[in-house]
């Protein structure tokens, strides 16, 4: 407590220092490794807080401004009944967050994420009157909506999650959110004053060259079955994967005849996207192709860690298609945006649990000018122009049908596709760096 004191004592304002916290996995955080990464460019010295379970991307890790800052994960309390176990295990949380608050050097600002808001809201404002520091929340949604889809909205948990993030929200000195939409909510109904940062898609999503998605195809087909060319090479000299082949005399790569589809969809499996939607769209579309209609085969790629994943995954098990082929990897930090960088088509199952939050997979898509399917709610076309920049389904019929209109007679044919893309790139959409820098930088204040 008394070395607490003395290097609370040292310093007002903590310097250049901001801590970026988050309650849960960093490594699956892109946000917050955005917002680490913007305040290092600046020079501020960074200390990344949360669960080190995934792998931050590779710039996050070279950065010399910033510093990893674990924090223990708690394994479940197995006693007792479930409210009890829960309640027990959010003041242990609270006590642990803490401590590691309070370790590090005083920062000027604590930056929060925002869900998980409970205990990490309350917690990092008894760490900001200590610090005698600033605290700014994040808003990605709402804790209380996402824990009602399991539990309800009436069930008592979810009240007091709802009471308690309204209540300290209000205790912030600044407050971000992702669309206009949540801006105006935490406003009328919290009480809340926060800017409008969208997510904007960080300098290394775009466009992914042929000789590098070539090296992805290959790299990929090493452990998944996809990616393996379908058909023995012709050429002796050629390196083949399902979708590229490399002629090795001359180096030059195509694109190989006949090639399937690229379909990509990143998920965190949870209840907030339905994914049986995406596999009865893919039934339609494999009866499609049976019937006679011009479609290509396609290679539908889910990426993404979760608690549902084992549940899909035994959905897709079940399914035996003849033209697709679903496989559900983990994807490097750096290789997710070349993947991206390389499909023919993104679909977005992400239904908002608020109606308040956008897709950032989306964001990221569009960053690789990869036009999108997404499922239909109410703040989406912030994001999504249906018929612009990508298509807006409801349901798994719809989802085929436009599966089907964008794949007609492919790759020979690509309408609709080819016009997404072509918009896409002529938007000259603004990325993180400069969105940040326009909206978060004057809230710091730039000299500091």
């Amino acid at each position: 407590a008394a070395l607490l004191w003395r290097r609370w004592a040292a310093a007002a304002g903590g310097g250049g220092r901001v801590c970026v916290a988050v309650l849960g996995d960093l490594g699956r955080s892109p946000r917050m490794q955005y917002h680490a990464l913007s305040l290092a460019r600046h020079g501020r010295d960074v200390a990344l807080l949360g669960y080190v379970r995934d792998r931050p991307h590779g710039d996050v890790l070279r950065s010399g401004n910033i510093r990893l800052v674990p924090v223990a994960e708690l394994r479940g309390l197995r006693v007792g009944p479930k409210v009890f176990q829960y309640v027990i295990k959010v003041i242990v949380q609270a006590i642990q967050l803490l401590y590691t608050m309070l370790k590090i050097d005083q920062p000027s600002y604590i930056l929060l994420q925002n869900p998980p808001g409970l205990p990490s809201i309350a917690v990092a404002w008894v760490a900001c009157l200590f610090w005698r520091s600033k605290l700014i929340i994040d808003w990605h949604n709402y804790g209380y909506t996402i824990m009602s889809l399991s539990h309800g909205r009436n069930h008592p948990l979810v009240r007091i999650a709802k009471w308690y993030e309204k209540l300290f929200g209000r205790l912030s000195d600044y407050n971000l959110c992702v669309t206009n939409a949540m801006k105006e909510d935490l406003w009328v109904n919290c009480n809340i004053k926060a800017v409008t940062l969208y997510d904007k898609p960080a300098s290394y999503f775009k466009e992914t060259p042929l000789e590098i998605q070539h090296q992805l195809y290959m790299k990929l087909a090493k452990d998944y079955e996809p990616f393996k060319p379908r058909t023995e090479s012709l050429g002796l000299n050629s390196e083949t994967s399902a979708f590229t082949e490399k002629d090795e005399k001359n180096g030059r790569v195509i694109k190989t005849r006949g090639r399937p589809a690229l379909v990509i969809s990143s998920t965190s499996w949870t209840e907030d996207e339905d994914f049986s939607v995406l596999l009865k769209a893919l039934e339609d579309y494999e009866r499609y192709i049976n019937e006679g209609v011009k479609l290509p085969s396609l290679v539908c790629v889910i990426t993404g860690k979760g608690p549902l994943k084992d549940y899909y995954n035994g959905l897709i098990n079940k399914l035996h298609f003849k033209h697709i082929q679903i496989c559900t990897p983990w994807l490097e930090a750096e290789d997710y945006p070349l993947l991206l960088g390389s499909a023919d088509l993104g679909v977005c199952l992400h239904k908002s649990s608020s109606g308040l939050d956008l897709p950032m997979k989306v964001v990221d898509m569009f960053g690789c000018c990869l036009p999108v399917c997404a499922i239909h709610f109410e703040c989406l076309h912030e994001l999504v122009k249906h018929n612009e920049n990508g298509l807006i389904f409801r349901d798994s019929n719809e989802l085929a049908e436009q599966l089907k209109m964008l794949f007609l007679e492919f790759p020979t044919l690509e309408g609709k596709l080819h016009n997404f893309r072509k918009n896409l790139r002529l938007s000259k959409q603004l990325r993180w760096d400069e969105s940040w820098d326009q909206t978060v930088l004057p809230l710091l204040g730039q000299n500091k």
